[in-house]
């Protein structure tokens, strides 16, 4: 049974294996990034806290396309979701920051929970069919790839950075703390 806490975030297992514990600390970092954003308008999503241009929006944004890139793309090796696949990164590598003030509420986190299902989905059949030493499917330059495992942290790690970032914010837009 999964305990959920009081901003209605899963709990990571004590006692779960590897993949559950790292995937139990990715849903509740995930879970506390919808927490940060819950609740605001457009106003909110588009709010900084300078000096830093960082908006709530844009980090929905940007985690929907490191969703996206790491687990789709780079594990499953398929093509990128819209509206990633189109985008000129070598000429825009700032895009999902930039761009995202242009989306509403409504499609920032519709995009974002899109990119959570599908990787949630990528990474259950990739345990279905290995386990989390399994590398990607889509190799650096030097033909190196990384592991499920080790994407799984980069993920950890990506998501609980940004959480900070998003717990300042949004501390400056209304005053809500916490952890």
């Amino acid at each position: 049974m999964t305990t959920v806490d009081d901003q209605g975030r899963p709990e990571p297992p004590f006692d779960g294996d590897e993949a559950g514990t790292l995937l139990g600390f990715l849903d509740f970092h995930r879970a506390t990034l919808a927490w940060k954003c819950a609740g605001l308008d457009e106003v909110g999503l588009r709010a900084t806290h300078p000096p830093a241009t960082m908006t709530l929006g844009g980090l929905l944004k940007h985690l929907a396309y490191v969703e996206d890139h790491w687990f789709s793309h780079v594990l499953a090796g398929r093509d990128r979701m819209p509206p990633f696949d189109a985008v000129d990164w070598a000429a825009t590598p700032d895009w999902d920051w930039d761009s995202a003030a242009e989306d509403t509420p409504e499609q920032l986190r519709a995009l974002w929970e899109t990119a959570v299902e599908r990787s949630r989905a990528v990474v259950t059949a990739a345990l279905a069919s290995g386990d989390l030493a399994q590398p990607a499917q889509r190799t650096r330059r030097d033909g190196s790839a990384p592991s499920l495992r080790w994407i799984l942290v980069h993920l950890v790690e990506e998501y609980s950075r940004h959480n900070g970032h998003a717990d300042l914010i949004r501390e400056a837009i209304d005053g809500s703390t916490g952890e």
